[in-house]
């Protein structure tokens, strides 16, 4: 198990991107949070095992009609064992 720290750029803000990265963590069993910052980035904290957050990472750089993620960065930090669900923050 990992967890990630992410910072999505782009159209990120207003067109229910924390909601979609909510909907796909679900799918994929992970844990976290998505996280409006002040400056129009999203930041996420995705937990679970590497593959499915990578899954995770393709879905959410691919976007839909509305979203569009332009820059994506990523780096490792520590788990947090008890956390249960996803959630938007």
């Amino acid at each position: 198990m990992v967890r990630y720290y992410i910072i999505c750029e782009g159209r990120v803000q207003g067109v229910g991107f924390r909601y979609f990265c909510q909907m796909n963590a679900a799918e994929l069993n992970l844990t976290g949070y998505a996280h409006n910052l002040n400056n129009g980035m999203v930041e996420i904290e995705v937990q679970g095992s590497e593959e499915k957050i990578n899954i995770f990472i393709h879905n959410i750089k691919k976007g839909n009609f509305f979203i569009r993620v332009n820059n994506l960065s990523q780096k490792k930090i520590d788990l947090h064992p008890s956390e249960k669900k996803f959630s938007i923050r």
